[in-house]
């Protein structure tokens, strides 16, 4: 039977709860936090919804609880604030994911980490080293949610449902991202050739434009309502559901890479497999040479932000 663990009680942790619980894709949810009054609220809340809703068992739970989770989702994390980068939450949450870390492998060692923290590629990058886990078994939610925000933007652009609309944002969650422009497809045909066959007569489409809105979109909903939490949720749901259920389904998480696109101990996003055992198979695309160049920096960026981890984890001190 499906179980599913969430450390993280806040909105990010409750909304993915409740959207698991809506899709029927667990059959027990279990919430951790710190903060275990909260948590008892939260799944009170979400308990008496179970009229309307595929059965599940929710509760609020203690480590322990970790013992035959399928899943293991890490929330848990100090909130971004205004004016913050993705980055600049590292100092905070590198400390929380290890204590998470220490504190769930007493109890498993075959459930697959799915980290959703922010920064999340370094978080993974952190999770891997400290749990010692296999890399294919901790995974980050990566750029899953910004693919997400690029089909919506270009369908919004080019009136097609976001359903037909293939395009992937690899590299860094975060701002030096890189949104494949060469791969998307549109209703199974290039965005250039669907543009010019296209009769509505709009505006040209500005990439620039476009490219800067995924970028942003995070700094925008955090200065309107504070946090991202439905959007996060549902990129997450993809992913548990793509290990639940076994599906192969290709989706841009953040992984350790060890060679492919020529990058070498690193966690970001590319596309990956991703089925039962977490990632079975990572696909190498073909990128244009500005894409490559722009992945690579990005890699790089992270690589030199993971050091700090690494350095700071064998002096014993906070990054």
């Amino acid at each position: 039977m499906p179980k599913v663990v969430i450390v993280g009680a806040g909105s990010v942790g409750t909304t993915l709860a409740y959207t698991l619980q809506i899709t029927g894709v667990a059959t027990e949810i279990i919430l951790i936090d710190s903060d275990h009054e909260l948590a008892l609220g939260q799944a009170m809340d979400m308990n008496h919804g179970l009229p309307f809703v595929p059965p599940v068992h929710i509760y609020a739970g203690e480590y322990p609880d970790c013992k035959g989770a399928d899943v293991i989702v890490i929330t848990a994390d100090a909130r971004q604030k205004l004016g913050e980068t993705r980055l600049d939450l590292v100092d905070r949450n590198a400390q929380i994911c290890k204590s998470i870390v220490d504190s769930i492998t007493p109890y498993t060692s075959e459930a697959l980490l799915l980290v959703i923290t922010n920064p999340v590629d370094i978080m993974t990058y952190a999770v891997v080293k400290h749990s010692g886990l296999p890399p294919r078994q901790v995974i980050g939610s990566g750029t899953v949610l910004d693919s997400a925000r690029f089909h919506y933007l270009l369908g919004q652009h080019c009136n097609i449902d976001t359903h037909n609309v293939h395009a992937y944002v690899i590299g860094e969650h975060g701002d030096s991202e890189v949104l494949l422009w060469s791969q998307v497809r549109m209703a199974g045909t290039s965005l250039e050739l669907f543009c010019r066959h296209c009769a509505r007569g709009c505006a040209p489409l500005d990439k620039t434009e476009i490219t800067e809105a995924v970028k942003n979109s995070a700094y925008h909903i955090i200065e309107a309502k504070g946090s991202t939490n439905y959007g996060v949720a549902l990129a997450a749901t993809n992913i548990v559901e793509a290990v639940i259920r076994g599906e192969n389904s290709a989706l841009t998480i953040s992984m350790m890479l060890n060679g492919e696109y020529g990058i070498n101990e690193c966690c970001l996003s590319v596309p990956c497999i991703v089925s039962k055992k977490g990632v079975s198979r990572i696909v190498e695309t073909e990128l244009d040479r500005a894409e490559e160049s722009d992945l690579k920096q990005s890699a790089q960026i992270l690589k030199d932000v993971c050091r700090r981890v690494t350095s700071s984890a064998e002096a014993g001190t906070r990054v």
